[in-house]
């Protein structure tokens, strides 16, 4: 864990034993108090303490389950109709700029940039129409960890160059690090929907943190993560 990270998570971890110690301390007074010791008024206390820690967790970190490992897909494809005559790479291969996939036709398809290669339609003999993807490619210093947030989860706290730590499933509870690096200008939705009901529909935005890909190698494109952002 980073300097920076690590010192962030610590002043959080202070505050949080501050609001826990103050709130055992109204705890206990209440529990001596000769006219609150009742089993009513113990769970009343119990449920200020996990009010307080609750406040506490939401207003130092937003955190955001529904978050992938993700790099927009590039698609190569022929500018002309032709058959599918050769593929050239498999999925998992990486290839430089201007490298060979495909041929169509009489015509070479090339990628413009190098990458890794995540899909291939490899339907030799098919007629294949311009425009048709034939090979699906990521530029790995574009993935990123994309994450969905309602806009009434913490949204309004969100901002670029926030720190952020993120789990994987494939990796359990190895924690990774990040920075925001992008916010979504508008929501998910596209076009407007008419309801029948009175109750306005939320809206969901993406957010999306920078991580090292040099220091994970073992992230890829696909996996479920889980993201946490901190926000003071």
């Amino acid at each position: 864990m980073s300097n920076t990270l690590k010192q962030t998570e610590e002043k959080i971890e202070t505050a949080a034993k501050e609001a826990v110690e103050k709130i055992e301390v109204a705890e206990k007074k209440l529990i001596h108090n000769p006219w609150v010791r009742s089993a009513a008024a113990i769970i009343v206390v119990a449920a200020v303490v996990a009010g307080g820690l609750y406040w506490q967790e939401s207003s130092t970190r937003v955190s955001i389950d529904k978050s992938q490992i993700s790099a927009p897909l590039i698609a190569l494809s022929p500018s002309k109709a032709g058959q599918l005559n050769q593929i050239y790479v498999n999925e998992g291969d990486s290839i430089k700029s201007n490298a060979a996939v495909a041929q169509v036709g009489d015509e070479l398809i090339k990628s413009k940039t190098s990458g890794v290669v995540v899909e291939v339609k490899n339907n030799i003999g098919k007629n294949i129409n311009p425009g048709e993807t034939v090979v699906n490619i990521i530029d790995p210093k574009e993935t990123r960890v994309v994450g969905t947030i309602e806009e009434n989860k913490g949204l309004d706290k969100l901002k670029v160059g926030q720190l952020a730590s993120f789990t994987v499933d494939a990796f359990g509870s190895k924690t990774y690090e990040g920075v925001v690096d992008e916010i979504s200008p508008t929501s998910k939705a596209s076009g407007v929907v008419f309801n029948i009901s009175d109750k306005r529909a939320t809206q969901e935005f993406e957010i999306k943190v920078r991580f090292n890909q040099d220091k994970y190698p073992e992230l890829k494109n696909g996996m479920s993560a889980k993201l946490t952002i901190y926000i003071k």
